[in-house]
């Protein structure tokens, strides 16, 4: 059976979250959106529910408790997580965040758009 892919968005933004989850079921329908409202909540439940492995990991940068850095930190050091893509989903543009985040083993950077349609656009490259 072909299951769906599952995208796990970390974003401590109610809003982005909502935004994020109807443009990607506009992009895939198939796609389930799982959020957490920040690092500290994501990495509990990755090393808590031992089969919850997304296939895609969306992380913002500016969040409280753990931020995303220290959060994708975490993640690489789940061994069972290690093959998942984390893609950087953030309003910074700074070419700083963007090297240390790769650094870190984000395997991508997406800046957060001002546009539901550029957002759209920059998902379905993600999820063809």
């Amino acid at each position: 059976m072909n299951r769906g892919k599952t995208c796990f968005l970390i974003d401590d933004d109610a809003d982005d979250q909502e935004i994020f989850t109807l443009v990607l079921k506009s992009v895939n329908p198939a796609i389930t959106c799982i959020t957490a409202n920040d690092g500290f909540e994501a990495v509990t439940r990755l090393m808590e529910e031992k089969t919850f492995n997304p296939d895609y990991i969306f992380l913002d940068l500016n969040m409280p408790r753990m931020d995303g850095k220290e959060c994708l930190r975490e993640i690489k050091k789940i061994d069972r997580l290690k093959g998942i893509p984390v893609i950087i989903y953030s309003t910074s543009s700074e070419q700083k965040d963007i090297l240390e985040t790769r650094a870190l083993g984000a395997s991508d950077y997406l800046e957060k758009q001002s546009s539901v349609m550029e957002l759209r656009n920059r998902l379905a490259c993600f999820f063809k």
